[in-house]
């Protein structure tokens, strides 16, 4: 029996929770910048709301809306910089998993004023920084509940995540019906990188017993999105609930476990084909499935056992859910192979561990697959 864990991010849960909870911004300070990426924020009513609650409690604050999909390290360094500006004494990310890791980064980039965009990765864990409060607006990164932040680096391109104490939101409003409003393709990817977070998290080696119940958990949540035959293109507000539920347990499940390697190989795809996250994650799902049924069968059980369905009929699911334009070359293998050598995390806690060489395989195999 085993559950060593540390989550210490207040959450704050149903329709309201930012209103009905107006009181816990003014434990913060008296003034904050407010991060957004782009519409969603504004669209899905969060931005409406988290302003009259911050006026309702008499708190200032200002708009930084220039975080973009993947956020740039330097985006954040420059919103930090208008934190400082603004006198801010917290933060708070609006969004999707972009806004809300940018606004973690942001936090210490406002609170080091000496750092450049590298320095966040060289910094003494824990760094000092501004309290973040999140808002999510979509349902899949499961930022709200993890100390972890994925950046871009403006001088490779590359995404690279920072984790720690500091990375850590202080509280997260977790209202899914700022969800509603989710464009279908959002939802197909925001949802298939929820799932692979909770499938990765269930077969990684560090997977403990409280970790497999947030998985499990998000699976059954999942179950009925993921394993319909195509992505609907309208959701009731019970499947929205849904969905989002799913997105903070698989959040909370790769908050002990961390991810494998769908993850790390997936960055691939988007840093250089611009495939949304999900599905760049999703597309090594095939992959992952092979290697726990060799080195992790019971956790793969205890996976189909969750979703009501064996691996075989889910992957027919997903193939169905997703396609792409190009098939990978031999410059794309000698790239990862350069890329994924040396130390990786994700790599470390895969079923059977993982190599390079190894992702030049699962590459390999995502063309034949769904290469077009």
């Amino acid at each position: 029996m085993k559950f060593d864990s540390v989550m210490p991010v207040r959450l704050f849960s149903g329709a309201g929770a930012v209103m009905a909870n107006s009181r816990v911004f003014a434990e913060y300070g008296s003034s904050c910048l407010i991060l957004t990426g782009g519409a969603s924020a504004q669209k899905s009513g969060a931005l409406s709301d988290c302003v009259a609650a911050l006026e309702k409690e008499g708190i200032r604050y200002r708009v930084f809306s220039g975080i973009e999909p993947n956020p740039q390290a330097k985006t954040c360094l420059a919103a930090g910089k208008a934190a400082r500006e603004a006198g801010a004494d917290f933060i708070v990310g609006i969004g999707g998993g972009s806004p809300m890791d940018g606004a973690k980064a942001a936090a210490i980039y406002a609170a080091n004023p000496g750092f450049n965009e590298p320095d966040i990765y060289t910094r003494r864990i824990p760094a000092k920084a501004l309290p973040v409060l999140l808002i999510g607006t979509t349902a899949g990164t499961g930022s709200e509940v993890t100390g972890v932040s994925v950046l871009t680096l403006s001088d490779t391109g590359k995404k690279k995540s920072i984790s720690g104490a500091d990375c850590y939101a202080k509280a997260s409003f977790c209202d899914y019906t700022y969800t509603m409003r989710m464009p279908a393709d959002v939802t197909l990817s925001t949802a298939l990188d929820a799932f692979a977070h909770a499938a990765e998290s269930l077969m990684a080696s560090t997977s403990n017993d409280l970790s497999a119940l947030y998985a499990q958990r998000a699976i059954g949540l999942l179950r009925e999105y993921i394993l319909a035959p195509a992505a609907p293109e309208e959701l009731t507000e019970a499947q929205r609930e849904s969905l989002y539920a799913g997105s903070i347990y698989a959040g909370l499940a790769i908050n002990i476990t961390g991810t494998c390697f769908p993850h790390t190989v997936g960055y691939y795809l988007t840093e250089n084909y611009g495939v949304p996250h999900g599905m760049a994650c999703i597309a090594f799902m095939p992959a992952l499935l092979r290697r726990a049924k060799k080195y992790r069968p019971e956790q793969l059980g205890a996976a189909e056992e969750a979703l009501g369905a064996d691996a075989g009929t889910l992957l027919k699911t997903l193939s169905g859910k997703i396609s792409f334009a190009f098939t990978l070359g031999a410059s794309d293998y000698e790239a990862a192979r350069k890329q994924f050598s040396g130390t990786i995390k994700n790599f470390a806690r895969t079923p059977g561990g993982f190599t390079a060489e190894d992702a030049v395989n699962a590459l390999q195999c995502f063309s034949a697959d769904f290469g077009g």
